[in-house]
């Protein structure tokens, strides 16, 4: 019932267990063994949930921080009320942002795109670079502007897929996969 027998250089272990099935009989020696994705795939997902918390915990540090942030969009001389456009401006953009992390964390939680390989990706390359800017957004005090190119390309883009997700699983009664 159990066959040993060598996987391909793609796989950690030098050797695994094959299931011998009925479905399986048209295949070389009969037997059934997962492509070298699956690995990838499965690695995917500790992946993009570890980058999503990274860029929520940024954003979230932000709002703690972005007084600096605020300043460096505003010439030297600057009125109190010009200060409080511009944070006002700043604080509905990571107000929207942590909108659009429910949006994909939910679809994330809910199964709709967590083994959803291009989703995944897309994720896991959008929020690590998200991360890594908004880290210096914070820390060489930007201005505000760059933070609406970081939004656009880093959270909107990635929620519109997920929604894109949702109404295909749930609208359309497809596969999340």
């Amino acid at each position: 019932m159990f066959e040993t027998f060598p996987l391909p250089s793609c796989f950690l272990p030098t050797t695994a267990i094959l299931i011998r099935s009925s479905v399986c009989q048209n295949k070389p020696y009969g037997c059934c063994f997962r492509s070298c994705t699956m690995s990838a795939v499965s690695s995917l997902v500790p992946a993009r949930f570890l980058t999503l918390t990274a860029h929520l915990v940024i954003v979230i540090t932000i709002f703690w921080s972005r007084e600096n942030n605020v300043k460096a969009c505003l010439p030297l001389d600057f009125t109190q009320e010009q200060y409080d456009d511009e944070d006002m401006k700043l604080v509905v953009g990571l107000a929207v942002t942590l909108g659009l992390f429910a949006v994909e964390l939910a679809g994330f939680f809910s199964g709709v795109s967590m083994f959803n390989c291009s989703q995944g990706l897309l994720s896991l390359a959008v929020h690590c670079s998200a991360s890594v800017s908004l880290s210096f957004f914070v820390i060489e005090k930007w201005e505000c502007w760059t933070y609406w190119v970081i939004f656009a390309i880093c959270s909107v883009l990635p929620a519109f897929v997920e929604m894109f997700l949702f109404i295909a699983v749930f609208g359309l009664k497809k596969k999340p996969l």
